[in-house]
């Protein structure tokens, strides 16, 4: 098997301390390639990186506009948020619309990733519940569009629930993808995984930002998936969040997100474009570099939102005092 490039270093003081391998993959709504490096047609997981286009269900069933779902529940769909009240409060929200509570979300528990949320938790003597879960906003999707068709509620997270099943159909049209007999695994929210290439999943989100040719119910789901996320750029993540700091700073013609063991992605409505990457040791700092500098060469980013991404897109290293001593910077 060829080796991936080197996507990113990491420096310490004037030597290259580590590197990380990887693999890119830039399509248009069409499968013509914009960029390749490294293997695109070996599967991967695609991880939380593909939530934008798991919500594209949620509002072409017709599940959200039965149970008055906002922007806001869009982006939160498409979330790995931090658990901050900001998430679980209009999580817990969304719940009561469909009639069911925090006990029917089957993520399972998680403390919260804000640091701040999960002291104030301890300090108050609770225990974290699944509505902390970065993932609580995707299964609260989830059980919108089983409440909406009436399927069932409980057992939602099984490959063979009308759910998942309607899920995997979704990505085989959209990815151009025969997902018969590929590879399949359990994500950490309990949901199913499946094998799909860089350039299936690509293509699968340059059809987000492109949807000009899909049935129209997909097509304008699409579209409003695209304006969702970037008006909300704190809840696909949170405070201090990589994505969220790239959704504020472009505002409009940007869908963002990030996924498990190194998987990046993004939609740029305004190019027609489709990202998708991963890498090879799953360091999602080199993620997120690597897509920074993706979305660099093609375009996405203007000069002055280069300078205030600055320190995103080439990060300081820092030791335990604070003192610079390296950074994580992309390797081309």
């Amino acid at each position: 098997m060829t080796a991936n490039p080197v996507l990113v270093d990491v420096t310490r003081g004037t030597m290259v301390e580590s590197r990380h391998r990887g693999a890119i993959a830039v399509l248009d709504a069409k499968g013509r390639v914009a960029e390749q490096r490294g293997d695109i047609d070996r599967p991967i997981y695609p991880r939380s990186a593909i939530k934008p286009l798991q919500a594209i269900l949620l509002v072409e069933s017709g599940a959200a506009d039965r149970f008055g779902l906002t922007d806001e529940h869009l982006t939160l769909a498409s979330a790995s948020h931090n658990g901050e009240p900001m998430h679980t409060e209009r999580v817990t929200e969304w719940l009561g619309r469909l009639g069911l509570t925090v006990a029917d979300l089957e993520c399972g528990k998680q403390m919260p990733l804000h640091g701040p949320t999960a002291e104030a938790l301890i300090r108050s003597g609770e225990t974290p519940t699944a509505v902390h879960n970065n993932c609580s906003g995707k299964h609260s999707g989830f059980l919108s569009i089983c409440a909406h068709k009436g399927w069932p509620t409980r057992g939602y997270t099984k490959p063979d629930h009308p759910v998942q099943q309607a899920l995997l159909t979704l990505f085989e049209e959209l990815g151009d993808a025969d997902l018969a007999g590929g590879p399949r695994g359990t994500d950490g929210c309990g949901i199913p995984v499946f094998g799909y290439t860089l350039r299936q999943m690509a293509l699968a989100l340059a059809r987000l930002a492109d949807p000009f040719g899909l049935a129209p119910a997909r097509a304008e789901a699409c579209r409003r998936m695209q304006t969702a996320i970037p008006r909300n750029p704190l809840l696909i993540a949170g405070t201090g969040r990589w994505d969220s700091a790239m959704l504020a700073a472009v505002g409009k013609d940007l869908v963002v997100k990030g996924g498990a063991e190194g998987v990046h992605a993004a939609a740029l409505p305004s190019k027609g474009l489709g990202i998708a990457l991963k890498i090879d040791d799953g360091a999602g700092r080199a993620s997120q570099i690597a897509l920074g500098n993706a979305l660099k060469r093609h375009g996405a980013l203007t000069d002055e939102q280069l300078e205030t991404l600055s320190s995103q897109l080439v990060q300081p290293l820092k030791n335990w005092a604070g003192t610079p001593v390296g950074e994580v910077r992309p390797a081309f």
